[in-house]
């Protein structure tokens, strides 16, 4: 084989085994589908909320306890989607990483209950439409606070 066609070989097999960056599309149908995700639990539409979870999801809740899959952590919520109201979150700032068919995200959020908080996960497009593999929620503790809020952590109760 002559080296014009190894050259041309390998420039063929770079450029598909590439990750594909980012691509503005990309990212407005992850936001999308995340402010439909919030969306959903504001208006306690349960059925929309889920479906917004790959089979295999996770929730990773602000207490060190809650760690759900998806059928579990349906389980859980399935009370608060059931008066009417779940839960209010609604990001302020959003940043979204994009490699291939997996998307990472962090988003700052206010939130009716809990105050600042940060969302932060990994999403998969699955026939089409990016559906949540991980979401982590997470309380903010801004640095010079930190030690007041451990303090109060190791209190016994």
């Amino acid at each position: 084989m002559g080296r014009a066609r190894v050259l041309i070989l390998f420039a063929c097999f770079a450029c598909a085994s590439a990750p594909r960056r980012s691509a503005p599309a990309d990212e407005r149908s992850i936001a999308a589908a995340l402010d439909d995700f919030h969306d959903a639990a504001a208006r306690a539409d349960e059925d929309r909320y889920f479906a917004h979870f790959a089979p295999t999801g996770a929730f990773l809740g602000t207490d060190a306890t809650e760690r759900w899959d998806v059928t579990a952590f349906r389980a859980f919520a399935h009370p608060f989607f059931a008066r009417g109201k779940a839960w209010t979150f609604r990001a302020t700032r959003r940043a979204v990483a994009v490699r291939g068919d997996t998307a990472w995200f962090d988003e700052d959020l206010a939130t009716d209950t809990l105050g600042p908080a940060r969302g932060s996960g990994v999403m998969v497009l699955r026939e089409g439409r990016w559906l949540l593999e991980q979401y982590v929620l997470s309380i903010t503790v801004p640095n010079e606070r930190f030690r007041d809020v451990r303090e109060l952590l190791e209190r016994p109760r």
